[in-house]
C-alpha cells in the first residue's frame, strides 16, 4: 500500500485566475420520441439503475451508427433507443426530474432521455467532450469535459449550463459527489502528468491530489466507509482518499486496467478491470477478490442493480452482464451488431 501525497493548489476563490465560473448559452432541443431499432449492444460504455427497475446504460457504437441508450431488465430484455441528438454516448446517470441524463462524447452535447423514450439535447460553447456525469446536491447535474485540457460542468434540469475552468483540470473523466457536498473528479492526466484527484469544494476552491503512484485514475465514487474510492487504470490499483486527503492504494492479483467503480450491496467495493476481463472487489480493508466467468470481455461500467447484483457492461463481446455478491456471472447479449 502507498500513501498518497496531498498537494494542495490552486486553492483559490471562484472568480480568480485558478478556477473560473463561465454560465455560458444554452442550446436545447426536443428531439421528441426516439426510434426503437433491433435491441443491438454496440460497444457497451457505462451502466446505471433507472427508475423504472430497469437498468441503462450508453452504446458509444461503432462505424455504421452513431450509438444509442439502452435498458435491460433484471430478467435481461434489451430494448434500445436511437435517434437524433445521441452521438457516442458514454457516462449515464439518474437526475433529479425521474429522466437519465448522457454525455455526448463525440457531440459535444449533454443528452437526456426520459423511461419512455423521449429524448432532448443540449448543447453550449465550451462543450467539447463531456465523458462522466453525475447527480449533484443541489438538484442539477455536473459533468466532465475532457477536451484540451478539460472542464467540469453543470446543467440544470431545465438546461442551463455553467462551465468550470482551471489549468488544475487535466483530462477529467469520472465525477461523483462527495459525503461534504464537494465534486470529487478522477483526472485522467496525461502522460507526462499521470492524472490526479481534484476536489471542487463547496465554497468555490479546487484542491488537487498527487502521487507517484498515480497513472490515469478513471473511475471515481464514494465508499460505505464515506471515503472516496477510484481506479488507478495505468498503475493497475485501486485508491482510497478521505475528504480530508489522506490516501491509499490497494494492488491486488488480478487488477488490471481498472476502469470504474461502485459500491455493492455487501459493504464492499465491486470493479471492472478492462485489461483484465474480470470483474474485482476490494473491502474497505484493502482485501482484493477477483472474479472471471464466461462473457466477461473488456468490462467498463459498472453498478449496483435493484437486484442486490452488480451490473456491467462488455464493450468487447457487445454484451451486458450481471454478477452477484457470491461470484456467479450472467452475461446477456442482446441482438448481435454490425460489424
Amino acid at each position: 500500500m502507498q500513501r498518497l501525497r496531498r498537494s494542495v493548489v490552486g486553492c483559490v476563490v471562484l472568480a480568480l485566475d485558478g478556477l473560473i465560473a463561465v454560465p455560458v448559452a444554452s442550446a436545447a432541443t426536443r428531439l421528441g420520441a426516439a426510434s426503437r431499432p433491433t435491441a443491438v449492444i454496440s460497444v457497451p460504455a457505462y451502466i446505471t439503475t433507472g427508475p423504472d427497475g430497469a437498468l441503462w446504460f450508453t452504446n458509444l457504437g461503432n462505424k455504421t451508427n452513431r450509438g444509442s441508450i439502452g435498458r435491460i431488465t433484471t430478467s435481461g430484455k434489451v430494448t434500445v433507443y436511437a435517434g437524433r441528438g445521441i452521438d457516442a454516448p458514454a457516462g449515464i446517470a439518474l437526475g433529479p426530474d425521474g429522466a437519465l441524463w448522457f454525455t455526448n462524447s463525440a457531440g459535444g452535447s449533454i443528452g437526456r432521455i426520459t423511461t419512455s423514450g423521449k429524448l432532448s439535447d443540449f448543447s453550449a460553447t465550451g462543450i467539447a467532450n463531456p465523458i462522466g456525469i453525475t447527480r449533484g446536491p443541489g438538484g442539477d447535474l455536473w459533468f466532465t469535459d475532457a477536451y484540451n485540457p478539460g472542464s467540469f460542468g453543470l446543467i440544470s434540469t431545465g438546461g442551463n449550463i455553467i462551465i468550470h475552468t482551471s489549468k488544475y483540470i487535466d483530462d477529467p473523466a469520472g465525477i461523483t459527489i462527495g459525503p461534504d457536498g464537494d465534486v470529487w473528479v478522477a483526472n485522467a492526466g496525461t502522460s507526462a502528468t499521470k492524472g490526479s484527484i481534484a476536489q471542487l469544494t463547496t465554497n468555490g476552491r479546487i484542491r488537487v491530489y498527487t502521487n507517484s503512484g498515480l497513472d490515469e485514475p478513471l473511475g471515481i465514487t464514494v465508499g460505505p466507509d464515506k471515503a472516496i474510492w477510484f481506479t488507478n487504470y495505468g498503475g493497475n490499483s485501486i485508491g482510497r482518499i478521505t475528504t480530508d486527503g489522506e490516501g491509499r492504494l490497494f494492488t491486488g492479483t488480478g487488477i488490471n486496467e481498472p476502469d470504474s467503480i461502485t459500491t455493492g450491496p455487501d459493504g464492499a467495493l465491486w470493479f471492472t478491470n478492462y485489461g483484465g476481463n474480470s470483474i474485482g472487489r476490494v473491502t474497505t480493508s484493502g482485501r482484493v477478490t477477483n472474479y472471471t466467468g464466461t462473457g466477461i470481455d473488456g468490462p467498463v461500467g459498472i453498478t449496483t442493480g435493484p437486484d442486490r447484483a452488480l451490473w456491467f457492461t462488455n464493450s468487447k463481446n457487445n454484451s451486458i452482464g450481471r454478477i452477484t455478491t457470491g461470484g456467479k456471472v450472467t452475461n446477456y447479449t442482446g441482438t448481435k451488431p454490425q460489424s
